[in-house]
């Protein structure tokens, strides 16, 4: 399991895992690993187990909220499923274990008619009583691993099709001759239109999403639907074109507590055309990308890479006059933004700490490796 880790945190390191859900995806494995393989005795040990791999893994990718999303989502799982198990030990306690006899004077064993032998069979039953205790114990403690990996077993199901969950609601907010503007390379976005494309016609503007014009991937990803109508336009011109459109829908890489976004850089530019011009805003996000963390500033969580796409370095003279900053994401408040659609189905940004009550626990325990 520790190489198996640390291959995961070299990749992550080089920035070898891509996209959030196939990241959300081998982490989760990554946890199940060592779960399957490591000893320990007690569900406070197996929650130190799982922080433990957090943090590991958050020390190589600091800024990656998905991780400690991730991470969170299985200590929840581990409280939710430990509570069941000690409400059934105890209840079996309380049924099962027989109460100490408290003899009075007068009243002794062979009084009874149970005689030496009785006496003998009541201690060997207790014994044996105590023996079955124990091994009910033993055995719910293995019962309990099984279900523990049962249960990632079925988040890893859940985020595999995670998309196609979200993409059931597209009928609710596509509809014909409609014109769609997103941005940026977001498989969730693609399987979102692709399955309103089923049943509907209308038109896809695409923002090219410089300099890595990943607008230019989701445009041909698109090309292929005969139900919809694909253009590429220049990040500049979107808030030109922004007065036609009908419907904002975007992908984001993290949702934060209180309804912000964590996007790719232009996303901002994005929302707040629309917010000017009164057009909605539909986020596409699985809830792996809810985030129990409020942002301290703008750029707390991002990620800044090469200016070379943006400024080549071939400009010596212009390079040696400037400072260029070349950031991967986009904070995009939570007043830009009108619903969050996931797979359970539509929610408002104030909504949000809801549904983190739900499905996160004791972010405090990581928020260390993330605010470094």
């Amino acid at each position: 399991a520790t190489i198996s880790v640390d291959n995961f945190i070299a990749r992550l390191r080089r920035g070898q895992v891509a996209t959030a859900k196939a990241l959300a995806i081998e982490t989760v494995n990554e946890v199940r690993r060592v779960i399957s393989i490591s000893r320990w005795t007690s569900v406070e040990s197996l929650s130190e187990l799982i922080r433990a791999v957090g943090r590991k893994l958050l020390s190589a990718q600091p800024r990656e909220l998905l991780i400690a999303n991730v991470i969170c989502r299985l200590l929840r799982m581990v409280t939710e499923e430990s509570e069941d198990v000690k409400l059934v030990e105890g209840e079996w306690t309380a049924r099962e274990a027989p109460a100490p006899a408290t003899p009075t004077r007068g009243t002794e064993t062979p009084g009874m008619g149970l005689g030496q032998q009785g006496g003998a069979l009541l201690g060997r039953t207790f014994t044996e009583q105590v023996s079955t205790m124990l091994d009910v114990e033993t055995t719910t403690l293995q019962g309990f691993k099984k279900t523990i990996l049962n249960e990632i077993n079925e988040y890893i199901v859940e985020l595999v099709k995670v998309e196609d969950h979200i993409a059931k609601s597209a009928l609710e907010y596509i509809h014909s001759n409609e014109i769609v503007l997103t941005c940026g390379r977001s498989h969730t976005v693609e399987k979102f239109l692709r399955t309103a494309a089923e049943k509907r016609k209308f038109h896809v503007i695409v923002t090219e999403s410089a300099p890595t014009y990943e607008g230019h991937e989701q445009a041909k990803a698109l090309a292929d639907l005969p139900n919809i109508d694909v253009v590429v336009i220049p990040d500049s011109a979107a808030f030109a074109i922004m007065s036609r459109v009908n419907k904002v829908i975007l992908g984001t890489r993290a949702v934060m507590a209180n309804g912000g976004l964590v996007a790719i850089s232009g996303t901002h530019m994005i929302a707040a055309a629309a917010r000017h011009h009164s057009t909605q805003v539909v986020v596409c996000a699985g809830p792996y990308k809810y985030s129990p963390w409020f942002p301290s500033s703008d750029g707390c969580f991002n990620i800044f890479e090469s200016p070379d796409p943006v400024l080549p370095y071939r400009e010596r003279d212009l390079v040696a006059a400037v400072d260029v900053v070349s950031p991967r994401y986009d904070y995009v408040p939570p007043e830009l933004v009108d619903i969050f659609v996931d797979s359970t189905g539509g929610h408002l940004p104030s909504y949000l700490y809801r549904l983190l009550q739900e499905s996160c626990d004791e972010a405090k325990d990581l928020s260390w490796c993330i605010h470094e």
